[in-house]
């Protein structure tokens, strides 16, 4: 019988109480590289719009920045940027000192002018009484009455100036044009308010519109594009393209950047999922044409690499690709790396782990007659 060196048996009895866990972990490794399915896709052609794509930016339709009518200091700022605020709604005050004593000061001459037109024209129905009567005459008649007509028009110009009054005390009380969020404060309390000076920015959260500074040499394009789309980012669901309620353009370029400013009002489904400056995609899409796309999901993006696991024989190869434009539920255009009928990874990355396999694509059978 062979003898077995010492050695060897001191490594037999190490290892012999971890042979179990070995084998064992030995299967499920081998299990878990068997079972890892990944589902596939084929690339191929379809009928997508051709055109091309443009960077455009949320703005509000309705936008305000309010000012103060009245000089002063501001002795309250009522709301912060952010805050929702109702049409009507007081967001500063300004100290109204100076116009509580004009105030005052015109309803003292109301008062003293309503006393004057009172005798006025007392005077001036006893002129007229006693001119009936033949003791004054007909000239002192007219000068009573002229009397009492300088009297009204002296109390009509202090009620007018009442009112002035009344109305600059009403301009220390700022408040919101609309219903609206704050967009921005330009002011705190403290500050000196004068006529003009901006003391926050409001907004209307609806409507919205995308615009777009098109480039004077892509303009006859634009208006030749059979459709216009804006691509709103949906979640989970992806870029999700709507058409816009209304389209304008303003009929000037900007000399220096040779730019023309397009618009689009956004539906208002769409644009409940967007903020003022949030940037978007727009595009001016042609006619249909076939273009190669995968689904959006199977592009594995990593830094300024694009790419795609394509199944082989031996699992998965990762294959670059350059991208084309972004058809929303169509798939993403893939202008070069794939041919049609390339089987793509829809989990790009469970496709890169060790032992991934494409899972079996059912048989496409022919409809029953």
């Amino acid at each position: 019988m062979k003898k077995v060196p010492m050695k060897n048996l001191t490594l037999l009895s190490f290892l012999k109480p971890a042979l179990p866990w070995l084998c064992v972990m030995t299967l499920t490794s081998a299990g878990a590289q068997t079972a890892l399915q990944v589902p596939v896709v084929a690339a191929q052609a379809k009928a997508v719009a051709s055109g091309f794509e443009m960077d455009g930016v949320v703005q509000a339709i309705k936008q305000s920045t309010v000012s103060a009518q009245a000089s002063g200091r501001i002795a309250s700022l009522s709301v912060k940027a952010g805050d929702k605020v109702r049409a009507g709604q007081v967001l500063a005050t300004i100290d109204d000192r100076e116009a509580q004593t004009g105030v005052e000061r015109s309803q003292a001459q109301v008062a003293q002018a309503q006393a004057e037109w009172r005798n006025a024209q007392a005077h001036f129905e006893r002129t007229r009484d006693l001119q009936a009567k033949g003791f004054v005459s007909a000239q002192a008649l007219d000068t009573a009455e002229s009397q009492l007509k300088a009297a009204q028009a002296g109390r009509d110009q202090a009620s007018a100036g009442a009112r002035q009054s009344t109305l600059a005390q009403g301009f220390t009380r700022v408040t919101a044009p609309f219903d609206a969020w704050v967009l921005q404060t330009q002011a705190e309390a403290g500050d000196l308010a004068v006529p003009g000076k901006p003391l926050l920015t409001l907004y209307a959260p609806l409507p919205l519109r995308a615009v777009v500074q098109l480039p004077v040499s892509r303009v006859g394009l634009a208006r030749a594009a059979g459709v216009i789309e804006i691509g709103v980012q949906n979640g989970a669901a992806g870029t999700q393209w709507v058409r816009p309620v209304s389209t304008s353009s303003v009929p000037t370029a900007d000399p220096v950047s040779q730019t023309m400013e397009w618009r689009f009002e956004l539906p208002a489904d769409a644009a409940k999922r967007l903020l003022p400056g949030e940037q978007l995609r727009v595009r001016f899409g042609g006619q249909l044409s076939e273009r190669l796309v995968v689904p959006a999901q199977a592009i594995l993006r990593r830094g300024e690499l694009t790419a795609v696991y394509v199944a082989s024989a031996k699992g998965f190869a990762l294959k670059a690709v350059r991208l084309g434009a972004d058809h929303g539920a169509q798939g993403v255009e893939v202008v070069a790396g794939l041919v049609p009928g390339d089987l793509v990874a829809l989990d790009p990355v469970k496709a890169g782990m060790d032992g991934a396999q494409p899972q079996a694509v059912p048989p496409v059978t022919a409809p029953v007659k």
